[in-house]
């Protein structure tokens, strides 16, 4: 390995977004893949999961085990909502510059571990989304929100997601916020003849979710005015689409102090 090169492991390496993280990382020339963490393939080499050939990085079982020759500068986490924070405040302590693609966090979570990260002079980059072009839209959404007072967000994911709604369309619904308090004054009363069927309310933006097999990830913001409307759409046909985001983030995660939510601010 050569020096000032970029360390990088990644946890829910054996995951579909692990290995195409695993595989855009031997395409860098400034960065090592150091380590994999996959306690569902603990002791086996990640290589053989990734192209079938051994890479002699073998799968660990927590992040604690990435030491010696695994220990990396940056972890890239796309694991689960149920272990993200604790991987993350695991990273931090060992002196981990974590990259987190997982959602699920609360905001309590993320002020907790910034002021964590700020104490050991790190950063911290987490990121609902990677894809530039969902970044754009998110962007674009926010500009129409100044003009239109009605919106909906349909968002759309492969049926092995674990969380609903996603993080893009609770971030996406957010940014909308911060241009007027609410959204959907004047609608119409509503009963629902089957709960549910409006999606979730969030200060009157209605996020619906669809879980199916077939999908990637995808998103729609339909505003409505008099007259009109106008939908903004985002699809990631591939994992591929978050590659490099995903790698502008293990390069700018070294610069960072603190916790940056948001792939849009590092653009």
């Amino acid at each position: 390995m050569q020096p000032n090169r970029i360390r990088v492991a990644v946890a829910g390496a054996a995951g579909k977004m692990g290995l195409e993280v695993i595989r855009t990382l031997a395409l860098q020339d400034d960065m090592d893949f150091v380590g994999a963490v996959d306690p569902n393939r603990e002791g086996e080499d990640i290589g053989t999961l990734v192209s079938g050939a051994p890479l002699h990085v073998p799968c660990v079982a927590s992040i604690c085990d990435l030491q010696g020759d695994m220990r990396p500068d940056v972890l890239v986490d796309f694991t689960t909502p149920a272990v993200v924070k604790a991987n993350t405040r695991t990273a931090l302590e060992m002196g981990i510059r974590p990259v987190v693609g997982t959602t699920g966090m609360t905001t309590n979570d993320l002020q907790e571990l910034d002021d964590l990260a700020r104490s050991k002079g790190l950063g911290v980059l987490v990121a609902p989304n990677f894809a530039i072009g969902a970044i754009l839209l998110m962007k674009f959404a926010r500009e129409a929100s100044k003009h239109f007072a009605h919106a909906e967000i349909l968002e759309l994911h492969h049926n092995q997601k674990a969380d609903a709604p996603s993080g893009t369309a609770l971030k996406t619904a957010e940014l909308m916020l911060a241009e007027r308090d609410r959204f959907g004054v004047g609608n119409a009363p509503e009963t629902e003849k089957l709960e549910g069927a409006r999606g979730a309310d969030l200060d009157g933006i209605r996020i619906h979710s669809v879980r199916l097999p077939g999908l990637v990830a995808h998103q729609e913001v339909i505003f409505g005015g008099l007259g009109q409307t106008l939908t903004l759409r985002h699809d990631s046909l591939s994992r591929e689409s978050f590659m490099p985001g995903v790698m502008l983030a293990v390069r700018k995660v070294c610069e960072l102090d603190g916790l940056v939510y948001g792939l849009e601010h590092l653009l």
